[in-house]
C-alpha cells in the first residue's frame, strides 16, 4: 500500500505560478511511476501529466505543455508539478497517483491505470 498526500494548492490570479507537492508513504521501495490528474466540476477526471519511475521520461496533455512541469524526488518520496501561467479553466482539484511498474521509463497516461490515489488539493485559478 502506497499512501498519498497532496499539497500546495491555492487561490491565485490568472498568469501566477504554484508548485503542488505529492509525498508517498508507506510501501515505497517498489518502483511507482506517477501522474497528476485533476477533475473540475461536473467533469471527468482527467491526466494532466505523468512521469517514471526514474523521472527521465514524462508526458503532458496538450493542455499544459509548455506551462506545467512534472518531476520527482526519489530520495524523499516526492512528486512534484511546477505550474505556471495559470488560467482560470485550470481550476479544480488536483490529484496525485501512483502505479507499481517493472519499468524504470514507463508512465501511464490512463486514471484507469493507477492503484493509489491521493485526497486531491484545490486549485482556483481568478480572472
Amino acid at each position: 500500500q502506497v499512501h498519498l498526500v497532496e499539497s500546495g494548492g491555492g487561490l491565485v490570479q490568472a498568469g501566477a505560478s504554484l508548485r503542488l507537492s505529492c509525498a508517498a508513504s508507506g510501501r515505497t521501495d517498489s518502483r511507482y511511476a506517477m501522474g497528476w490528474f485533476r477533475q473540475a466540476p461536473e467533469k471527468e477526471r482527467e491526466f494532466v501529466a505523468a512521469i517514471s519511475w526514474s523521472g527521465g521520461s514524462m508526458t503532458y496533455a496538450d493542455f499544459v505543455k509548455g506551462r506545467f512541469t512534472i518531476s520527482r524526488d526519489n530520495a524523499k518520496n516526492m512528486v512534484y508539478l511546477q505550474m505556471s501561467s495559470l488560467k482560470p479553466e485550470d481550476t479544480a482539484v488536483y490529484y496525485c497517483a501512483a502505479e507499481a511498474t517493472a519499468g524504470s521509463e514507463r508512465y501511464y497516461t490512463s486514471k484507469l491505470s493507477y492503484d493509489y490515489w491521493g485526497q486531491g488539493t484545490q486549485v482556483t485559478v481568478s480572472s
